[in-house]
C-alpha cells in the first residue's frame, strides 16, 4: 500500500497548520493555502485543491472575505492521520472488491479471501487512526551536541 501524493501532501499541509494553532496564527495573520504553499513547498494550486478537500471532508473550517482565511476544525490532538487519508483518497481499503457497491474482480463470486480482507483494512485504518496530526506536527529537536574538554 502506497500514499498517493495528493494524500502524502495533505499530510503536510495539514501538519503545517497545526504548528500554526494558537497565539502564534494572531501574530502572522490568517493562514491560507497561499501560505502553506509557501511555507512547505506544495505547489499553490495542488494546495488549494486540498484546502478545498480537507475544508469538504470538516478537517479545515474555512471563513471568506477580509480577514478570512482557515483553521483546523478540531485540536491536532483530535485528527487522526486516517482522518486526513481518508479526506484525500476516500475510504481505506486495500483491495477495492471490498469497498461497498464495487462488483469489478471477475473473482468475486468464489473468492475465498475476500472474507478476510476486512480485519486488513480496519487493522490499516487503527494504526493510521492511532497516529494523530499533533503526533506529526512535533518538529525534530536537533540533537544536543556534547563537547568533551580536553583533561
Amino acid at each position: 500500500m502506497r500514499l498517493s501524493n495528493l494524500a502524502d501532501y495533505a499530510v503536510v499541509l495539514m501538519s503545517a497548520a497545526a504548528r500554526h494553532c494558537g497565539a502564534a496564527l494572531l501574530a502572522e495573520g490568517k493562514l491560507n493555502a497561499t501560505k502553506l504553499s509557501q511555507e512547505t513547498g506544495v505547489p499553490l494550486p495542488t494546495a488549494k485543491k486540498l484546502v478545498s478537500r480537507l475544508t469538504a471532508a470538516g478537517l479545515f473550517e474555512s471563513t471568506r472575505g477580509i480577514g478570512g482565511g482557515i483553521r483546523l476544525a478540531r485540536p491536532p490532538s483530535a485528527i487522526s492521520l486516517a482522518d486526513i487519508v481518508e479526506a484525500v483518497e476516500g475510504p481505506l481499503a486495500i483491495t477495492s472488491c471490498t469497498i461497498d457497491g464495487n462488483h469489478d474482480c471477475v473473482l468475486e463470486d468464489g473468492c475465498t479471501v475476500k472474507p478476510h480482507w476486512g480485519v486488513v483494512n480496519r487493522t490499516i485504518r487503527k494504526a493510521l487512526a492511532d497516529v494523530s496530526l499533533a503526533s506529526l506536527s512535533d518538529l525534530p529537536v536537533a540533537p544536543k551536541i556534547r563537547i568533551m574538554e580536553k583533561a
